[in-house]
């Protein structure tokens, strides 16, 4: 197929679908686009849709009929001349018209139509030919109405009767256009349109020998496009209800956006993978005459739309949109001989032909020993029913596995004109589908190379369809986090994704939403996420059981199942709460990734542990939890790269807490320790009982996750711990009774401190990990030389040394702030953000 050598010159050939037409406001606006062109000059043509659902109630006057229920089939073709008066004598009305002239034309129209009615009551019957000639009523009662309408505003309008020109053959429904033959009749026609708007009846067409027929499904695009080619139009302009193709389903995608510009090629692979918006046959006429399509949005005319033509889209780097086909069925079929080559794909692919069955997508292994179909839902009996009569022999000798079929599924397809010439696009796809949990049942590419699609289970749709779109840069990659625990680091993370928005999105393509707040007292939840800056206070009650108290609740439960079905979900664990192992396993297993800033989920029982890790990999989740041992410092991934790499770890040596570095530097510098505790929890460094933080515990947690980092089995009881005051002080529950313990412990802090000085020696407060050794893992208070990397800490610094075969006898060292609500939200959201990174494939 070839182009013009130079653009066509003609009208601007207008469709307007029924949407755009049902009512009288609708109309006005309609009147108002076409008078607007027309005055332009340069000439208009316009092609009409049956106004609103005309269609399905001729549909239903008609079933009625054939039902003999007369006054029912009567009374629905009289609610159909109601609304083209109604809608119509408004408008009208609105222009200072009179109404008269167009009541005479309706009933003019009805009654032909109430008289194959009552033929059909008769004989009770209803053939294609008597359908097609019924519903060619509402594109002429539309047409009708559109006429008058920009007559009454001075526009010279003309009706034209779609079957005057489109010549088809007879097969009625879905007629095929005769091309050479509706040239003749249009060219002999378009003369006496001379200065007029002529306002065509779309989706109609007639046999050479006159009996009316329709174009089937996008039949008045088809027409527009006829009419644009035989006009040599310079372009076919299609105003429908959005501003022009999208780049997904808004439905599914609230993000999504209509493109500028696609070429020919695209919109007949999205017309091939379902594509309400075109039709193959559609788009034949632009590509053989080279005339541009836009598509553009009767309710906002200003909005360029998305044009269509031979080009298409410069930006080769982006594809032009993600479609999602609903409603599928896929039939897998399976040869048992695998020492003989399988011959059926022709013999599968006649027999759901001579069923009438399309097939969306089709695959098979090499020599054809297994093959897939994908097929409408709605036609599943009857493909197997097919499948089944022309595979007898094969399945009753057992050659063939009995059929398989899974419904609902979905086709999912990314388009571009530049998918072929670009290298890791299919990897890319399945990467960001494996990450979110979207199990993929089959695949294909097209030749063309301008799209590749994939089947999934239907309940994986919305996931499947807004990560894609998010993940291949069609919009800023979206993150929806569900927040536990809106204390000093929770709400410090809250604050800091509102403040660097606009950097997560200009350097980052990151939209990161806080959808879900969770606390021991109850929930917030909103899918189209939280303001930051005006979070709800009130909260939603937990029913039984809360987060943390062992068993899931069922309302948490039901959150996650809402959170799943947005792009990129992570549970994010800012509390210090025990018991939520199980609420962790919960999210894997409905596809979110999780963010851990809490230590007591990671340092279970062994048993526990591994179950963790083996859900969120059985589930292909993403789990990342680098603040749980040194706030922002880069400790668990250092020590990975050292293992990944093949170092050979001897010790590691650190001061894990940024609260306890902070006391032990103060006590050496002549602080008592009771005003240096106080100085602490006063600057947000301390749990809210200092306690916590003095037993060691918290600093042994940290040691136990980078001993199993290594692999080492053990549990916490492994852990030597010393802590910095006696158990007895710990165990003061309240906080002035706390601190008078303390202030009574001050004189013997004070002489530790002096037996460290005395020796040249720095107090510091570290947790070992010696693998092999008699104890693998210290946590304790310890007099170091002053030439240990622990005398350069300074204020609630902290540091981790690995000691390796490769970094000997100068340790590796990782050093800076160990503590703060904004530091370890800093590292949050760098998880976050490696998360969201990961599951891009970046």
């Amino acid at each position: 197929m070839s182009a013009p050598l130079r653009p066509p010159v003609g009208p601007v050939v207008m469709k307007f679908g029924g949407t755009s037409v049902a009512t009288a406001e609708r109309l006005q606006r309609v009147v108002g686009i076409i008078a607007a062109e027309h005055a332009r000059g340069g000439g208009v043509a316009v092609v009409v849709s049956a106004m609103g659902d005309t269609t399905d109630r001729l549909l239903d006057a008609l079933a009625a009929a054939a039902a003999g229920e007369r006054a029912q089939a009567e009374a629905i073709a009289q609610a159909i001349a109601d609304l083209a008066l109604d809608a119509g004598g408004a408008a009208l009305a609105a222009l200072g018209g009179e109404a008269g002239g167009l009541r005479e034309a309706v009933a003019a129209l009805m009654g032909p139509l109430g008289e194959v009615l009552h033929g059909v009551g008769l004989l009770r019957e209803r053939t294609p030919q008597t359908q097609d000639l019924v519903l060619s009523v509402g594109e002429r009662l539309s047409a009708t109405v559109l006429t008058a309408l920009l007559q009454a505003r001075g526009v010279p309008a003309t009706y034209v009767d779609a079957r005057e020109w489109t010549v088809t053959d007879d097969r009625f429904t879905h007629a095929l256009v005769d091309w050479p033959a509706t040239a003749r009749a249009l060219s002999g026609l378009r003369d006496g349109w001379a200065g007029q708007v002529p306002v065509v009846t779309g989706f109609l067409g007639r046999t050479p020998d006159g009996r009316t027929t329709t174009l089937g499904r996008n039949g008045s695009d088809y027409t527009a496009t006829l009419l644009a080619r035989g006009l040599g139009a310079r372009e076919a302009c299609r105003w429908t209800d959005v501003s022009g193709v999208m780049t997904a389903d808004p439905r599914l995608v609230p993000d999504a956006y209509p493109l500028a510009r696609m070429s020919f090629m695209e919109a007949l692979e999205l017309a091939n993978f379902g594509a309400k918006m075109f039709h193959p046959r559609t788009m034949i006429p632009l590509i053989e005459s080279g005339i541009p399509m836009r598509i553009r949005n009767t309710l906002a005319p200003d909005a360029p739309g998305t044009l269509v033509d031979q080009t298409g889209g410069t930006d080769l780097d982006r594809p032009t949109c993600v479609t999602s086909l609903e409603g599928l069925a896929l039939v897998d079929l399976q040869w048992r001989k695998i020492n003989q080559r399988a011959q059926l794909a022709d013999r599968v692919l006649a027999a759901l032909d001579r069923a009438g069955i399309t097939v969306w997508m089709f695959n098979q292994a090499a020599h054809g020993q297994a093959m897939t179909v994908a097929i409408d839902q709605a036609r599943l009996a009857d493909a197997q029913a097919a499948l089944a009569a022309e595979l007898h022999g094969e399945l009753s000798r057992h050659e063939l596995q009995p059929l398989r079929a899974q419904a609902p599924v979905t086709l999912l397809t990314l388009v571009a004109e530049a998918m072929g010439r670009t290298v890791g696009v299919a990897g890319r796809l399945f990467s960001v589908l494996g990450h979110v949990g979207v199990l993929i049942r089959a695949i294909a590419q097209g030749a063309s190379e301008r799209s590749i699609a994939c089947v999934i289970d239907a309940a994986d749709t919305a996931v499947a369809v807004r990560t894609v779109h998010d993940a291949f840069n069609l919009a800023h990659q979206q993150i929806n986090l569900v927040l536990m625990g809106k204390g000093t680091v929770g709400g410090e993370l809250i604050a800091q994704i509102a403040a660097h928005r606009e950097t997560l999105e200009a350097d980052h393509d990151l939209r990161v939403r806080v959808v879900g707040l969770w606390d021991r007292a109850g929930w917030v939840f909103d899918e189209a996420g939280l303001d930051p800056a005006a979070l709800p206070s009130a909260r939603t009650p937990w029913i039984g059981a809360r987060p943390g108290d062992g068993a899931v609740p069922p309302d948490a439960l039901a959150l996650l199942d809402r959170a799943r079905r947005l792009p990129v979900p992570i549970l994010v664990d800012c509390t210090a709460a025990d018991g939520l192992a199980p609420l962790y396993h919960a999210a894997f297993e409905r596809g979110l990734h999780a963010v851990a800033a809490n230590k007591k989920p990671l340092t279970g029982a062994q048993g526990e542990h591994r179950a963790l890790m083996d859900s969120a990999r059985r589930h292909s989740r993403l789990f990342a939890y680098e603040t749980t041992c040194g706030a922002s410092l880069p400790v668990v991934e250092t020590l990975r790269d050292l293992v990944r790499t093949g170092d050979r770890i001897q010790q590691i040596q650190g001061s894990l807490s940024g609260t306890l570095g902070f006391v032990t530097q103060a006590l050496m510098a002549g602080a008592s320790l009771s005003d240096t505790v106080r100085e602490a929890q006063a600057r947000g460094f301390t749990e809210p009982h200092p306690a916590e933080d003095l037993t060691g515990m918290d600093m042994a947690r940290k040691a136990l996750i980078l001993a199993r980092e290594l692999g080492l089995a053990l549990d916490l009881s492994d852990v030597h711990i010393e802590p910095l005051v006696p158990p007895d002080i710990l165990a003061v529950p309240d906080l002035p009774g706390f601190y008078a313990a303390l202030e009574a412990h001050d004189p013997v802090m004070q002489r530790t401190v002096a037996e460290a000085r005395a020796k040249g020696h720095v107090l510091r407060y570290l947790a070992t990990v010696a693998p092999g050794a008699a104890v693998p893992l210290r946590v304790g208070p310890v007099a170091v030389p002053p030439d240990h990397p622990a005398t350069q800490l300074r204020g609630a610094e902290a540091f981790v040394a690995f000691t390796t075969a490769r970094y000997r006898p100068r340790p590796l060292l990782v050093q800076g702030a160990g503590a703060g609500g904004a530091i370890t939200a800093a590292g949050v959201l760098a998880d976050i953000i490696r998360v969201a990174n990961s599951v891009r494939g970046r």
